[in-house]
C-alpha cells in the first residue's frame, strides 16, 4: 500500500512539472504598422516610361530633325 501511494505521489509530481513545460503560443499586433516601400518599382517605371517618350521624339520618323 505504502509502496502505491508513493508511486502515485511521485507520478502526480512529475506530471504537475511536465504541464509546466508545455510550450505555449502567443499572438500580438505590433505596436507599429507594417510599411513596404515601394519606390524602386515606381520610379524604374517612371525611367522606362521617359526613355520610350524620348526614343519616340528622336526617332527618324518624328521630324524633329
Amino acid at each position: 500500500m505504502k509502496t502505491s501511494c508513493s508511486k502515485l505521489c511521485s507520478l502526480l509530481v512529475v506530471m504537475g512539472i511536465l504541464s509546466g513545460c508545455t510550450p505555449r503560443v502567443q499572438l500580438e499586433a505590433p505596436e507599429k504598422p507594417i510599411t513596404i516601400n515601394l519606390n524602386v518599382k515606381i520610379e524604374h517605371e517612371i525611367k522606362v516610361k521617359v526613355d520610350k517618350d524620348l526614343d519616340a521624339m528622336f526617332s527618324k520618323d518624328s521630324g524633329l530633325f
